[in-house]
């Protein structure tokens, strides 16, 4: 068996990080909203946390993507 080689390293990090921004992204946006709700927040406030949690989704898409094409090479 082969040792992989610095791009597919790099590759298999930023993969994890996209993965990790994701899965992290989901438990604070769920925590969130429960908190929220329970707290009685303003609507504004749900908004702006399903923003963010739509950055880190559509950030983790793009990585994703690049990382597919770029291994495709």
């Amino acid at each position: 068996m082969t040792k992989p080689s610095e791009q597919d390293m790099a590759l298999a990090r930023q993969a994890r990080l996209a993965g990790a921004v994701m899965a992290v992204a989901i438990v604070l946006w769920v925590g969130l909203q429960f908190v929220g709700g329970r707290l009685g927040w303003q609507a504004r406030y749900a908004f702006l946390v399903d923003f963010a949690a739509l950055a880190a989704f559509a950030w983790g898409l793009i990585v994703t993507f690049r990382i597919w094409r770029l291994k495709g090479r």
